[in-house]
Order: structure tokens, then sequence, then C-alpha cells
């Protein structure tokens, strides 16, 4: 086993053998987004998907699967979600919702997070807002553990923002570590 040399502030050193901290770490990290905005609710957002592709954007591991508005993992392991979602309307709409949803069976769904964000309309046009949900996932089974994200707009005309060349609606998934 080699050794590094460690270097602690206020010069206390010692070594470490390098595979108590070479080993690990992230192992699978990507970002999608919407590239095209909808108007209304999405249960399950299901369409306008794709995986990040500018400004220098980089994945590590292997890609999500989506099918039908459902997320597959590419591997086993405790996940960090996000979802981020920019709305507008030129109206009031007072609770426009989004919602990370889970099972562990492939089958019931749940909501595993969930937040809001209230549009006061304050232009002559499109008034916005954003609001991100966060949720860690231990999926000991990839074909049982799965995820879906979804819209609720209070207003009918609210819509859910997209854009193919930069994230305003996305889905961050972020691989922590072993289950």
């Amino acid at each position: 086993m080699s050794l590094v040399k460690l270097n602690i502030a206020r010069g206390v050193t010692g070594t470490l053998p390098t595979s108590n901290y070479v080993q690990g770490g992230i192992t699978n990290s990507q970002q999608w987004r919407l590239n095209t905005g909808f108007t209304g609710d999405a249960n399950p957002i299901s369409s306008n998907l794709e995986e990040v592709d500018s400004d220098g954007y980089g994945r590590i591991g292997d890609a999500m699967q989506i099918s039908s508005g459902i997320w597959s993992f590419p591997i086993i392991g405790v996940w960090h979600i996000q979802f981020t979602v920019q709305f507008h309307v030129n109206a009031d709409s007072r609770t426009n919702q989004l919602i990370i949803n889970a099972t562990t069976n492939n089958s019931s769904f749940s909501q595993a997070s969930k937040n809001s964000a209230g549009i006061a309309h304050s232009q002559n046009s499109h008034t916005y807002n954003t609001a991100t949900c966060n949720f860690i996932f231990d999926v000991t089974n990839t074909s049982t553990h799965k995820v879906s994200f979804s819209t609720n707009v209070n207003d009918d005309s609210g819509t859910t923002a997209g854009e193919s060349d930069v994230n305003r609606t996305h889905f961050t998934f972020i691989r922590l570590g072993d289950t």
C-alpha cells in the first residue's frame, strides 16, 4: 500500500494510505432539461426532455433512461435528485407545484418531494418564478426504484418553461455513494 504525505493546517503533518481517499467519490452525475415549455399540468413530464448538451456540460457515468416519463437509474446507490422548474404566466397563479414522485416497487408512485412557486402578476406580460425540490433516494434495485416528475399549475394558462440551449426547467441526478 502506498502512502501519501498529508499536510494539515497549523503545521501538523502525517501520512495516510491512498486507499482511504482515492476510492469512492461521485461515480455518476448528470443533468437533463425540458427543451420546450408546455402549458397546464403534466403528470408525469414525459416529452421534450434532453440531456444537457451545451456550455461545456460533462456527464460522469452512464445516462439515466426515460420511458413515458418514468426515469430509471443506471446503477444502484444513494442518489441526490434535484428538480428545478421555472414557471411563467400572464395572470396571478398562487400555487404552481413541482413534485418528485418515487416508487420502490415499479408500480405505486408517491410524492417524495414537493415545492411550489406563487406568481403575483406584476407586469404587462408574463411574470416568472422558480422553485426547486430535492430528494435523496436509496436505489437498491434499478428495476423497481424509479422516479417521475410532475407539475401542477394553479392557472391553466401557466407555463412550465423549457429551452434547448439553457437550463430553465431541469433535472439533476448525482450518485452520492453505495447503498
